[in-house]
């Protein structure tokens, strides 16, 4: 599958590379190209510039936003929750009418400091907001309760752990958890449609305190039913 991935940070770096390696052409959109390959800071948390990691993953490819997403079958949407609508916007409705876009995003506000507040909550989700400024666009809400190696290998852990769907369209839902499966994820629960994205979104807050208690983000979630 042609998957375009709009967004050249970690999260966007470890999904591409992790769909690459199960098999998928894989092509990361960005606004500009080649400003993105001459940058040569690091991202704020310590990692390396992405021109870096492109050294090393040269079967991935690099686009605009618009050009990742015209020939891709399917779009991950891995960028700032702050961006996400701009990028959306910048890969074009024409370009994603019909295509499943899965958002691993999160509404996650940082201008107060750490942990992060959430911009959008309770009432409405980052989620629906996509879904409803693209209505063409069939929007899954998925993997956004992970750190971002385990979104693409859950076997990093030792336990079989849960991930999320939610969305509107069943067949679009149906063909993430395909994904998922092939990535690894073998306990996907669908929680209805795109509003249920909400409790996913809000599941932050406590998965950032649990990071600090832990000091890793490498863990799950286990539904156990």
């Amino acid at each position: 599958m042609k998957i375009a991935v709009l967004g050249t940070g970690m999260v966007g770096q470890a999904v591409a590379g992790g769909l690459t390696r199960v098999g998928h052409h894989v092509v990361i959109g960005t606004r500009d190209p080649e400003a993105t390959l001459a940058r040569t800071d690091t991202d704020g948390m310590g990692n390396p510039p992405f021109s870096a990691w492109h050294a090393e993953h040269g079967d991935v490819e690099l686009a605009t936003y618009a050009d990742a997403t015209s020939g891709a079958d399917l779009v991950v949407l891995a960028g700032n929750g702050f961006a996400a609508l701009d990028m959306v916007t910048a890969a074009g409705a024409d370009n994603l009418a019909g295509k499943v876009l899965v958002d691993i995003s999160n509404p996650l506000d940082f201008s107060a400091g750490f942990p992060p507040s959430l911009f959008v909550k309770d009432t409405d989700s980052l989620g629906e907001q996509i879904q409803r400024a693209f209505p063409d666009v069939r929007v899954v809400k998925s993997l956004n309760t992970l750190t971002a190696p385990l979104m693409v290998d859950p076997k990093l852990l030792d336990e079989s752990t849960t991930v999320f769907v939610s969305g509107d369209d069943a067949d679009a839902k149906a063909t993430v958890t395909d994904l998922l499966a092939s990535l690894g994820h073998d306990d996907v629960i669908d929680l209805g449609g795109i509003e249920t994205a909400r409790g996913t979104e809000m599941f932050l807050p406590l998965w950032l305190r649990t990071m600090g208690a832990l000091g890793t983000g490498m863990f799950n979630v286990k539904v156990v039913r």
